[in-house]
């Protein structure tokens, strides 16, 4: 490793890989960290805490040492840093506010359906499988509420890929899973299918997920 790459701590299939296609698409050199098991006490965990105290994923340690964490916040900088990876609509473009619209919007409602909901016991001690089921639930009502924001363009945006579209491509392996997107949300499903089939990001999605292309 150089000391210019970047360092990813994540764990395949989980939301690390948001920040490694982001990277890739970047085309950046980085390395990833594989701290599975990061969420029972123990080694790997520990090696997390030493950088987010809240032993989350992704975190990314930038090449001059700085810790960056929350998976939006990332794809901003990421953005910033290497323009021409097209992560995000630059400032003037008539496309930018509903990317940080629809970027925030993600972050703060789909995504903490996966909190509550893939480890309901750690927030109720009374039928947790109820809650992780309602979590299910409600998350596909935030995606049916997606799909009626898309236009007709190939992307989430329309014609401009976007770090929204490494999202869905990425979220669609979650429950309720690629069937059930391909059954009730078309439009984001083609936008899954078509960032599922970008040459520089299928080894991402191999890594990360046994079904993809």
């Amino acid at each position: 490793m150089s000391g210019a790459d970047y360092r990813l701590y994540g764990v395949p299939g989980w939301g690390s890989v948001l920040t490694e296609a982001m990277l890739v698409q970047c085309g950046v050199p980085f390395v990833f960290e594989n701290v599975e098991g990061f969420d029972a006490q123990g080694e790997e965990r520990q090696r997390l805490i030493a950088l987010n105290p809240l032993g989350q994923i992704p975190t990314l340690v930038l090449p001059d040492g700085t810790v960056m964490t929350e998976s939006a916040a990332i794809a901003l900088l990421l953005a910033e840093r290497h323009p021409d990876a097209g992560l995000a609509p630059p400032p003037d473009a008539p496309e930018r506010a509903a990317f940080l619209r629809l970027l925030v919007w993600l972050v703060a409602n789909v995504y903490p359906t996966f909190t509550y909901g893939d480890y309901p016991e750690r927030w109720v001690t009374e039928t947790p499988g109820a809650l992780g089921a309602a979590m299910v639930e409600h998350r596909k009502t935030l995606w049916l509420w997606l799909e009626t924001q898309l236009g007709d363009g190939p992307w989430v945006l329309g014609e401009r890929f976007s770090a929204l579209d490494i999202y869905i491509g990425a979220m669609v392996h979650w429950r309720p899973r690629r069937d059930w997107f391909a059954e009730h949300c078309p439009k984001l499903s083609s936008v899954a299918g078509r960032v599922l089939a970008l040459p520089n990001l299928a080894p991402v999605w191999r890594r990360n997920f046994t079904e993809a292309p």
